[in-house]
């Protein structure tokens, strides 16, 4: 049987941010609570002209650069922050990439779970199809209510892989460990704009889940963990994952390098999440991509264990080896470009992006020119968001942090924008 697996991948995220340090001098409390507590940094915020789906595209050119467009069978579209309960945001990206008009678009929704569970369904379509390449994307932007004990954790970001059955960066095996249960950690309603969520009992149920999908993984692969030279995780917050590898260390005596050890790779994964904050489906990608750019080592021809987790639930636990040569697919100078030069807003500038909506009456609003990737929202209207490329930046260029500021009307509200 060939290979399958990811042939490149490319991440993308908002080119403004907010350094908690800035969020913590608000909230009145120690910045170790977020630095220290949580393991994270900043976390990037979307401006009004920027959702998933232009995350999403900004993403993919990246990674399409170099691809025929009419190689690819199926776009496949993972999130949990969908802008329409009918249409696909996939088929919005598959126009903006002007991809063949004979590619199938859907969207795969489950959580945090769902960028992995696009991977193995595209996974069993290649192994058929092996002349054919699949466009995989994640997107999405994690939002909870100001002044709420996760508003520390948002963040945004969009993953694109091209997967293939020659595969140059990871190649998929074929064993996993899945449990589903119905619980209710983590979920948004369709009438709410945040997401809703119990963090300790969602926490606990990450750790529980690691637990039985590892075992099942490891009763069907057979494997032990030092059959492993690195681990993924999906990152909700980067002292979660560590509490959670500490976890599955704890539960098994074949481990004999010592903890610091087994955590050197763990840390490279999780630079990039430090950084960005939490993308849902995106997330435990956006760590891989992390390690595979930041680890000192070559990881060629070694094993990733991955944990992919989404609330409600589904947990999966699967694996991948590294291909040779890999570091040549990679785009490590685009994400650290991309990470360098974003620009950090003051308190005041996050509540006012914050606080910004589309019209839900169907009313028309100009959306202004922000700092934003290759794809932009120009305006909404009678319920729809039009979507252009965005004439003044190229992804190639570093991002000029300008603070010249411009008023625009929405609905009632005044609102400040960063250009």
């Amino acid at each position: 049987m060939h290979k399958v697996g990811i042939d490149s991948l490319a991440i993308y995220t908002s080119h403004y941010m907010l350094d908690l340090r800035v969020l913590a001098q608000a909230r009145e409390v120690d910045v170790d609570k977020y630095r220290k507590g949580l393991g994270q940094y900043n976390m990037s915020i979307s401006p009004p002209g920027e959702d998933i789906v232009t995350m999403a595209a900004s993403a993919a050119k990246q990674v399409l650069a170099e691809e025929n467009p009419d190689q690819f069978a199926m776009l496949m579209f993972a999130t949990e922050s969908g802008i329409d309960q009918s249409k696909a945001a996939g088929i919005y990206v598959h126009h903006l990439l002007e991809l063949s008009p004979h590619c199938r678009v859907m969207e795969i929704k489950q959580a945090c779970y769902g960028g992995t569970a696009a991977l193995q369904l595209a996974m069993s379509y290649l192994r058929e199809n092996s002349d054919k390449k699949v466009l995989l994307i994640a997107s999405d932007i994690a939002r909870y209510e100001l002044k709420s004990n996760a508003e520390s954790s948002q963040g945004c970001a969009a993953i694109a892989m091209v997967l293939s059955a020659h595969p140059r960066v990871l190649a998929l095996e074929s064993e996993y460990g899945v449990v589903t249960e119905d619980v209710m950690d983590f979920w948004r309603p369709n009438y709410l704009h945040h997401a809703l969520v119990d963090g300790k009992y969602s926490s606990k149920l990450y750790l529980a889940m690691l637990e039985k999908s590892w075992n099942h993984y490891r009763e069907i692969s057979g494997r032990n963990f030092l059959d492993h030279a690195a681990y993924c995780y999906h990152v909700p917050v980067p002292r979660l994952v560590e509490n959670a590898h500490h976890h599955l260390l704890k539960l098994h005596d074949d481990t004999h390098q010592g903890e610091d050890g087994l955590m050197h790779h763990l840390q490279a994964s999780l630079e990039y999440g430090r950084k960005i904050g939490n993308s849902y489906t995106a997330s435990l990608y956006v760590a891989l991509a992390s390690l595979l750019d930041l680890s000192h080592e070559d990881l060629s021809n070694k094993r990733i264990g991955f944990y992919s987790y989404g609330s409600g639930c589904v947990a999966e636990y699967f694996s991948g080896i590294v291909q040779p040569n890999y570091r040549q697919a990679l785009h490590t100078s685009y994400h650290t470009n991309l990470l360098a030069h974003r620009i950090s807003l003051t308190y005041q500038e996050y509540e006012q992006f914050y606080s910004f909506h589309y019209p839900e009456n169907g009313s028309t609003l100009e959306i202004p020119a922000y700092h934003l990737g290759a794809f932009h929202i120009v305006r909404a209207e009678n319920h729809k968001r039009i979507y252009e490329k965005n004439p003044r930046l190229h992804l190639s260029q570093k991002i000029n942090q300008k603070d010249e500021r411009i008023s625009y009307l929405s609905g009632n509200n005044k609102m400040q924008g960063i250009l």
